[in-house]
């Protein structure tokens, strides 16, 4: 019997979405670091008001959330995406590029040249997935990876 993935939906972030983001974006901290510190995140407790004036994009699939990213100015040429998750049992399955691509795609409407990004530097297979959508790395720093992409070349 074949069985049938429910089409993954990519749309921007709703107040209505806060907790259910918040809880995806926490678990994968957990689950990558093995404990929580709830005082590093403060941003994940108002979403909406934290990333007003960020891209902030959801997947749903099913009616459940099970994807985040964002997309911050930090200047008139240049954007950084963070806060980007997918649930884990739902990782590989092309979520993370949907969202990622998003984010792209809305760098280059909005005018950025340029998306950077940073990750752990034990985090390989987020580092080859960056990587593989054409994230060059540009530095190593105190156990972070940092990456950029250049939209006049994609």
């Amino acid at each position: 019997m074949i069985q049938r993935r429910e089409a993954i939906t990519i749309r921007p972030f709703q107040p209505a979405d806060q907790a259910e983001a918040k809880a995806l974006i926490l678990a994968g901290l957990v689950e990558h670091w093995g404990f929580l510190d709830p005082t590093l995140n403060p941003d994940l407790d108002d979403i909406a008001s934290h990333y007003a004036e960020a891209t902030f994009v959801i997947a749903r699939q099913g009616g459940r959330l099970v994807g985040t990213g964002a997309l911050v100015p930090r200047s008139t040429a240049q954007a950084e995406i963070v806060r980007m998750s997918v649930a884990k049992e739902l990782r590989r399955q092309g979520i993370g590029r949907l969202l990622l691509h998003r984010l792209c795609l809305s760098a280059q409407a909005q005018g950025f040249q340029q998306v950077i990004l940073e990750t752990t530097d034990t985090w390989h297979g987020v580092i080859r997935f960056y990587q593989q959508f054409g994230f060059q790395l540009t530095h190593y720093h105190a156990g972070d990876v940092y990456f950029a992409l250049e939209l006049a070349d994609q």
